[in-house]
């Protein structure tokens, strides 16, 4: 994953969400949009992919009543 979102890229994501957004708007999101991604990026990289869940769920499993 890249480090930080260009304004560029911003721009690409919020035409493709369907966002009508001006440039104004794009450079007041951007420093936000980019501290979010940080946090994403480092929150996936304290997950292993080898870590099992706690527990599952298994619908077939439970009883009806």
């Amino acid at each position: 994953m890249p480090s930080e979102i260009t304004l560029d890229e911003l721009r690409i994501r919020a035409a493709r969400a369907g966002l009508e957004l001006s440039e104004d708007e794009l450079k007041q999101l951007l420093p936000g949009v980019n501290r979010t991604y940080k946090q994403v990026s480092e929150l996936r990289a304290l997950i292993s992919d080898h870590d099992e869940p706690a527990s599952t769920f298994a619908a077939a499993a439970s009883k009806r009543e």
